[in-house]
């Protein structure tokens, strides 16, 4: 017996928050035609000398190239990203190739990029696609000038508009400065790079440092930094702001620390610096400095997972509500000098915070085992 339906298949459903599903590294350092899934809570697994970190600093540099940052400053090594064996071609040019699709209310937006790393470092071409259309394309036409010749969709008058942009920069981000938007064609395009440009400029790399987040910290930077050498003056903030996050992040603490956790506080210091300590009960107060590396970066990271995108050190939306945002942290060394029931605690805490949808985590763990199976991870298993 077989069944028939006449109904129409249900519409995906968008999410609202502008997010990216899937990273493209075709040619990038180890990695050759590969294309990963990011899910709200994405883990990549796998030993050393597999691409782990790698896949991280691809992501991260589209970000910052996102964000306005020029070429140079976001790859100072260009020739490290070159693939291992890359053969010049006859003008001695290699180069590498990283891309993303960008999810959200438009629907899946797809950048791919393909830079020279020598003899020059220069973006060669760029592509905005949605829907099989390309929305915008660069190309590089004369080799002795440091410009390429940008087209994007208008489908007005003129069906495409031409103009020479900046080979150091990403065209993507310098789209809203360009383009009137008087056209559907225009306002499609605006669309999507902004729903790129969201996603990409969302994102948070915390690297927790533990012997830098021993010392006290300036008051006023209240800011998380990517070390968190600033935690004490950022928890001296947000202990303040909401209660029960502070709460949340006192229970947080004690499952990842050792002894009893009954309260995490601040203290001015006579220099105008701050310092952090934890109420341990019956047992007076401990200078969070007293902690160990991995109860250090446990903290750091909790404290990222309970925040938001206003307490770390991100760009700013002009006019852009956290509601229409989703925070992506990547963690470098998710489970480093961790062990594994603090590794477990934590993914538990990512994974009901990834849930709501207001943050996303993306991050590399030497062993995948305390995170496999967790609530809503995706592992990535990588080989050399």
């Amino acid at each position: 017996m077989t069944a028939t339906s006449t109904a129409r298949p249900a519409a995906p459903v968008r999410p609202h928050r502008p997010a990216a599903t899937e990273l493209r590294l075709s040619a990038f350092g180890p990695h050759r035609g590969a294309a990963f899934p990011l899910g709200p809570l994405t883990f990549f697994a796998g030993p050393s000398g597999s691409g782990k970190s790698t896949v991280l600093r691809a992501y991260e540099a589209l970000a910052r190239l996102a964000s306005g940052e020029e070429l140079a400053e976001v790859f100072a090594d260009p020739a490290a990203c070159v693939p291992e064996g890359a053969v010049a071609d006859g003008q001695g040019r290699r180069g590498f190739r990283i891309g993303c699709t960008v999810d959200g209310p438009l629907g899946p937006v797809h950048l791919d990029l393909a830079v020279q790393a020598e003899p020059d470092l220069r973006i060669v071409s760029e592509r905005l696609t949605y829907e099989g259309q390309e929305l915008l394309t660069t190309t590089l036409r004369d080799p002795r000038q440091p410009k390429v010749q940008a087209a994007w969709y208008t489908a007005g008058a003129v069906p495409v508009t031409r103009a020479p942009l900046p080979d150091d920069r990403l065209a993507t981000a310098l789209l809203p400065l360009r383009v009137a938007g008087r056209t559907e064609g225009e306002l499609l395009v605006l669309a999507a790079a902004e729903q790129v440009l969201v996603a990409l400029r969302s994102v948070f790399v915390c690297d927790p440092q533990p012997q830098r987040m021993r010392a006290p910290a300036a008051a006023r930077e209240v800011l998380l930094r990517r070390g968190c050498d600033n935690l004490a003056a950022v928890l001296r903030r947000t202990g303040g702001e909401c209660a029960n996050r502070h709460h949340a992040l006192v229970k947080a603490l004690g499952a990842g620390c050792a002894g009893p956790v009954t309260d995490l506080t601040a203290e001015d210091l006579p220099d105008g610096s701050v310092r952090a300590l934890i109420g341990r009960g019956t047992r007076g107060v401990t200078p969070v400095g007293r902690l160990g590396e991995g109860e250090l970066r446990y903290l750091a990271l909790a404290l990222v997972l309970l925040t938001g995108p206003r307490v770390v050190d991100v760009e700013q939306e002009v006019g852009m509500p956290d509601a229409h945002r989703a925070l992506t942290v990547l963690a470098d060394g998710f489970d480093r000098a961790m062990d594994a029931r603090q590794v477990r605690a934590l993914t538990e805490l990512a994974g009901e915070v990834c849930r709501r949808g207001h943050l996303r985590l993306t991050g590399t763990v030497a062993d995948a085992s305390p995170v496999r199976g967790g609530s809503g991870v995706t592992v990535v298993d990588l080989v050399p």
